[in-house]
């Protein structure tokens, strides 16, 4: 029987149904082969000769693709249609020859298909090839410059900015768009201009808005009405005057449907309409792709197969009618470089099962699904059909023009099914218009404007009917997922398949963190990105990285060698890592503090120097590092330990004194690098640690006053005499706030945890002796048998025991026998599906060594995994990878 290799289990039970018993279908579970977290994988000395290792969980999987060719002298090679899975295909040949599996006897193909289904997959086998080797030796350029990128600048950021954790080449630059566009938000200053806008009513008694164009003759530019005078000037003009239709103009138009999805189209629209993280759309899709529901998710093409063509016009035949189906089929120009990775677009594998028909449970996929289906048939309907009408009203003197827009959709067409989402909505977005006839005259409504005023500061002339309206500009939006993958797109700054790992990096990193769907740079990334644009900018450079992806794309098609491309880069670079790592400490920071010092030391309004500590008065102001990133500090220190973040405005106006307690000490409130903290008193010889206590979650530094910072360092509080003896009291502690308890003759207290800062002040005896007698009774950090989960999804798939999701010290967890796996930031428990729970699960074990299931067979081989203790490096190789993100 032939041996067929796929990437998952759950493509390997599929594709194993479709080919019958003859075949033996087998999964790599990915990568089986990696460079060694170490120097030296990548010999730039020996013409870049690498070094590949099976990792500790893959041994298994290749040792049983092994055993299986031993019955048979057939290997066909089924791995994904891209560069990616061309390289596992070449791995997996390189990796079983090596172990002489593969003899000068057996037959190797290669097979790829866009869709698992039936007729992809029979027809695939029909058409074997051999590894294309131009696209594994772009594979094979891409992870050496990871490589030579992560393991020579990480340990250069590791050894000159504590804290920093690596950098990537496609990583760095993604971290540099986010941060530049933070620092263009602070630098921007808001422009006021007004807009003048009257409600009027036809003879019909129909009301509409219309926006003064032109005043005097001439046209109004958006910055012309600049401020109150102008616009009050305006607003007399229009008011003063009787108002009459000089023209209405109709216009037909259309609007064609979007493109059918390519991977970064479908992430950006899956943020828009859902929310989701690139990371969660595309696990979603892969769900869906291995189920036989949609063709490959990671692809650059846009086109579509002519059978899939065909269908979909059958499909919106039959579900809206013949007037829907364009006379011709729409044709779609494939946006891919490089023709040998262009692959279909991604579409249902059936375009008459419908979402409803699909019966998905699982809510991502649902969603997705959904998406996914109405854009591809959308895609192949008739445009919609919109008329545009333009009424141009004025006075009888000309002085005064104004206009009022609208649309009327004539015939829906794709627009019945699908409208794609927008990152931004245009708040004169067109609306309708009622009928309106040229020449007539036109009355002013009262009162009508009063809902829009109401947020605006307005000029009012007599009654509200025509009002001035004051708008400031708005600074960039911060980026979303979906508009940041957008920019990379157009800048050309990596592929699709890197978008949702180099995201999930940034975000791990603690680069940068995601607020309301929103990318906020950390200050550790802030410091990070200016490093880099100083001492590394042109590897940080937009247009350099766009053109090494170019090069890339043309390593695959076969014109460049890719050693070459290697040694051109490792030249230059190579001389940039020399010069640096000559640099003190304190060179790095004098250069990144000349650089930041316009964002760290804005001038002051009293016009005093910025640098000056604004705490003791003597010192001077400069940029500091440490584990947890970058800050401003006070070169007094330790004398004044006055210290604030790097990010925003200076926070000099927070940091005051608020009094002083009964022996005269003065309370002071102070910004730190880990946020707001009271203190007692001055660093001292004979006090040299000052009384402090950090403000607690949910307490407001601009609201603290004298008896609340007393109150914060008279912790902690003491609650009484426990029943059993010993004193029972409340504090704040790192991770919140907490009871503490020891029983006479215990050698260790008990703590126990209490939800709410207030209960700090407030818990009483009675509550505070049920909550450690609880404790107590169950110690374990909250993760013993009586923690009830937040979610139970049910058994695992593979058998051994339920899967749950419970509250942990760190945030929810998933948690399956022994194995406990973090939820990611972006997933909610009351999201997370039995899909998602179950990819976790088997990262964590693989990650730990520890086998799937069954459960038992794992615990009958505890003595073999003693043997394997002495490799536990290996195992970490994960972890290791990071920097070439």
């Amino acid at each position: 029987m032939p041996v067929v290799v796929v990437e998952s289990p759950a493509k390997a039970k599929t594709i194993n149904k479709y080919l019958g018993s003859n075949y033996t279908v087998l999964a790599s579970y990915g990568h089986v082969r990696d460079l060694p977290a170490k120097d030296g994988s990548v010999d730039t000395d020996n013409d870049f000769d690498m070094t590949w290792e099976i990792g500790a969980d893959s041994r298994k999987h290749v040792k049983a693709i092994a055993d299986a060719l031993k019955n048979d002298d057939e290997l066909i090679l089924a791995t994904d249609p891209d560069r990616e899975g061309e390289a596992i295909s070449w791995h997996l040949q390189e990796a079983l020859t090596k172990r002489k599996a593969i003899k000068k006897s057996t037959a190797v193909s290669r097979v790829t298909f866009n869709a698992i289904t039936k007729a992809a997959i029979l027809e695939a086998m029909k058409h074997p090839r051999q590894v294309d080797v131009p696209l594994v030796d772009a594979y094979l350029a891409r992870r050496a410059l990871d490589y030579l990128v992560g393991f020579n600048l990480s340990p250069v950021l590791w050894r000159k900015l504590p804290g920093a954790r690596s950098a990537g080449r496609v990583q760095s630059v993604c971290l540099r768009l986010i941060v530049e566009r933070e620092i263009e938000i602070e630098a921007f200053n808001p422009q006021e201009y007004w807009t003048v806008k009257a409600l009027l009513e036809t003879p019909r008694g129909q009301s509409f808005e219309a926006r003064l164009t032109q005043l005097s003759g001439k046209k109004l530019d958006k910055f012309d009405l600049k401020d109150r005078l102008t616009a009050e000037m305006a607003v007399q003009a229009v008011s003063s005057r009787a108002l009459k239709v000089a023209s209405v103009e109709a216009k037909p138009g259309s609007r064609n449907p979007s493109a059918p999805f390519m991977t970064s189209t479908l992430q950006q629209e899956a943020s828009r309409k859902f929310g989701m993280g690139a990371r969660q759309a595309m696990n979603a899709a892969q769900r869906l792709y291995e189920a036989g529901l949609i063709t490959y998710m990671r692809t650059d093409g846009i086109d579509m197969a002519p059978e899939a063509v065909t269908q979909a016009r059958d499909a919106i035949k039959a579900r809206y009618g013949d007037r829907y189906v364009p006379a011709n089929p729409r044709i779609y120009k494939n946006k891919a470089k490089n023709a040998q990775e262009a692959h279909e677009c991604i579409r249902p594998t059936d375009m008459f099962v419908s979402p409803d028909e699909a019966k998905l449970t699982d809510a991502d996929q649902r969603k997705l699904y959904d998406l996914i289906w109405k854009r591809t048939i959308a895609s192949q309907m008739e445009a919609a059909r919109l008329e545009r009408t333009t009424v141009d009203i004025t006075s009888d003197d000309h002085e005064v023009v104004l206009r009022a827009t609208g649309q009327v959709i004539v015939f829906d067409g794709f627009m019945a099914v699908y409208t794609e989402g927008r990152d931004d909505v245009d708040e004169d977005d067109e609306g309708r218009l009622p009928q309106i006839m040229d020449g007539e005259a036109l009355k002013r409504v009262a009162g009508g404007l009063k809902a829009q005023a109401a947020e605006k500061e307005a000029i009012l002339a007599g009654d509200d009917a025509i009002l001035g309206l004051q708008h400031h500009t708005n600074p960039p939006p911060r980026y979303t997922e979906a508009t940041l993958v957008k920019r990379m797109e157009e800048l050309g700054i990596g592929r699709p398949s890197t978008y949702a790992s180099v995201l999930t990096t940034i975000v791990d990193r603690e680069y940068v963190r995601k607020e309301q769907n929103r990318l906020i740079p950390e200050d550790k990334g802030r410091i990070v990105t200016i490093f880099l644009m100083n001492f590394f900018r042109k590897y940080v450079g937009y247009e350099f990285t766009a053109n090494l992806e170019e090069e890339l794309d043309e390593i695959s098609a076969g014109d460049l060698d890719y050693k070459e491309v290697l040694a051109k880069f490792w030249r230059d670079f190579s001389a940039a890592i020399g010069e640096t790592s000559e640099l003190r400490i304190s060179e790095v920071l004098d250069k990144l503090d000349a650089a930041l010092a316009p964002q760290l030391y804005p001038p002051r309004a009293d016009g005093s120097d910025p640098r000056v500590c604004p705490l003791c008065g003597q010192g001077s102001l400069h940029l500091k590092t440490s584990r947890s990133g970058g800050f401003v500090g006070c070169s007094n220190y330790p004398e004044c330990r006055y210290t604030r973040p790097i990010s925003g405005d200076a926070a000099e106006a927070g940091d005051r004194i608020l009094g002083e307690d009964e022996d005269g000490n003065e309370i002071s409130l102070r910004s730190g690098r880990y946020g707001p903290y009271v203190q007692r008193g001055e660093v001292s010889e004979e006090n040299k640690k000052p009384k402090r206590a950090s403000l607690p979650k949910g307490w407001d530094a601009e609201a603290m006053d004298l008896e609340k910072a007393l109150t914060l360092l008279s912790l902690p509080r003491r609650i009484g005499e426990h029943p059993e003896g010993g004193v029972i009291s409340a504090n704040f502690g790192r991770f919140g706030p907490y009871l503490m308890h020891k029983l006479p003759g215990d050698e260790k207290p008990v703590y126990a945890n209490l939800k709410d800062p207030n209960d700090v002040f407030e818990c009483g005896m009675n509550r505070a002796v049920e909550l450690i007698t609880d404790k107590r009774n169950n110690p374990g950090r909250g993760r013993s048998s009586a923690a009830k989960p937040l979610k139970e999804l049910g058994e695992h798939p593979d058998g051994g025991g339920a899967i749950s999701v419970m509250e942990g010290r760190y945030g929810p967890y998933v948690k399956w026998e022994k194995v406990n796996a973090t939820l990611p930031k972006d997933i909610t428990p009351e999201d997370l599906t039995m899909d998602q729970a179950v990819a976790l699960i088997t990262e964590k074990a693989a990650k730990g060594g520890k086998k799937k299931a069954p459960a038992k067979k794992a615990a009958a081989k505890k003595p073999a995994a003693k043997k394997t203790a002495a490799k536990k490096p290996a195992a970490k190789k994960p972890a290791a990878k990071a920097p070439d993100a």
